[in-house]
């Protein structure tokens, strides 16, 4: 079986971590979002709206959204404006401390995910951190919104010391999961030795209390120091994380070199291969199955010629047709949204791009399933002439 296509049966020790009963955060965050009424995104307007509709405009590098549960959606810009678009679909920009953000290259103010357990109050943002104009690292903070959704305030510090350089690949994507946890993926921060170094915080899928807790069952904890948080490693640049619907699957997305983005399976305790040493040699393969034979392989890979995956996420409701449960994934370079139809194992069985999208806006960075499972998509073209898009829950026409 192609190693681009085909997935491998995972070692019980790292499946074993894995299994949860419930997933608890993303199915609440669904039913909230699907249970709004009277917004812009209401049933009775998606089904008369066109296909693509632009709900955010003049924005620069908008790089995550999220949903609290009233329906008004947050957005992250890359250089450090918070914006919210009401329910109603009023827009303005939310009053934050921002001024120690460190902007360069891909950092700034990345992954964001809004608390699903209250109505519209905590939110988390993963951004990049400076001193004295010199980058630090990056942090996931917890915000709390004001009463009167104007302004928010930084409430704590979840973790620190997430590795940062000239601000390449500094990933960073946040969700929830089971339990009330908070998953990030990192990137590796152009850095060879961070991927397989269980003690750095790049290159992986991490694993954080909502109050920065730190686990105590995850498959490093015994080592100590950073290497508790760590889920899984071996990781080059982390921009994409979603929980499939309905089961205990964490997927995650991952740019690639010049070749081979990845679409993979979060198994605790997996390692996923990359490790471009000595210094930080990229002609090495992403998933290094010479070097590492037991390396967990990609469920999907572009292959040879990259396309620049970023953000994911699962699309939801009847209304999509044989797309309900597939992958949506976001593609810079390659300017569209990839639609990857899965088996219940998590095996690719069908890939094609949505046509709406299909090199008709420009790069994409991120697509979220919100309010009435419409799609939300960010284009990352910048100089503020970036959007946001809600895509109206449709079938395939074949």
């Amino acid at each position: 079986m192609s190693p681009h296509t085909g997935h491998r049966r995972i070692p019980r020790s790292l499946r074993a971590g894995l299994t949860v009963a419930a997933v608890a955060g993303t199915a609440a965050v669904t039913m909230a979002c699907s249970a709004v009424s009277g917004s812009a995104s209401g049933s009775a307007e998606a089904a008369a709206a066109p296909a693509v509709q632009t709900v955010m405009s003049g924005l620069d590098h908008p790089w995550d959204v999220s949903f609290f549960r009233n329906g008004d959606m947050l957005t992250t810009q890359r250089p450090g404006v918070l914006t919210m678009r009401t329910a109603s679909g009023s827009v303005r920009t939310i009053k934050a401390p921002l001024g120690d953000l460190f902007v360069q290259s891909e950092g700034g103010l990345e992954g964001l995910v809004v608390d699903p357990t209250t109505v519209h109050r905590y939110f988390y943002t993963c951004q990049t951190y400076e001193r004295g104009g010199k980058a630090v690292d990056a942090r996931v903070i917890r915000w709390a919104m004001s009463d009167d959704g104007k302004s928010a305030t930084r409430e704590k510090t979840i973790l620190s010391g997430l590795p940062v350089t000239s601000g390449r690949h500094s990933g960073c994507r946040l969700r929830f999961v089971p339990g009330y946890w908070l998953a990030v993926g990192t990137g590796d921060a152009a850095t060879g030795t961070n991927p397989q170094n269980l003690y750095s915080l790049g290159g992986k899928t991490l694993r954080v209390g909502a109050n920065g807790q730190i686990p105590t069952n995850t498959p490093f904890h015994s080592k100590g120091g950073n290497a508790r948080y760590v889920t899984s490693y071996g990781h080059r640049n982390v921009q994409g994380l979603a929980m499939r619907p309905g089961t205990s699957q964490l997927w995650t997305q991952e740019q690639g070199t010049t070749r081979d983005d990845e679409t993979n399976i979060a198994y605790n305790g997996g390692n996923y291969g990359y490790d471009p040493v000595p210094g930080y040699n990229e002609s090495v393969p992403m998933t290094d199955l010479k070097k590492f034979p037991h390396a967990i392989r990609a469920q999907w890979s572009s292959g040879s010629s990259t396309v620049a995956t970023c953000g994911i996420t699962f699309l939801q409701g009847s209304a999509w047709g044989r797309w309900n449960g597939a992958l949506a994934v976001a593609e810079l370079k390659g300017e569209g949204v990839r639609i990857l139809t899965l088996d219940k194992a998590g095996k690719v069985i069908r890939q094609e791009l949505m046509p709406e999208l299909n090199k008709t806006f420009g790069r994409l960075r991120t697509v979220q399933t919100g309010p009435g499972g419409a799609l939300y998509v960010t284009t990352d073209n910048g100089g503020k002439a970036d959007k946001v898009l809600r895509v109206t829950p449709h079938a395939p026409s074949s």
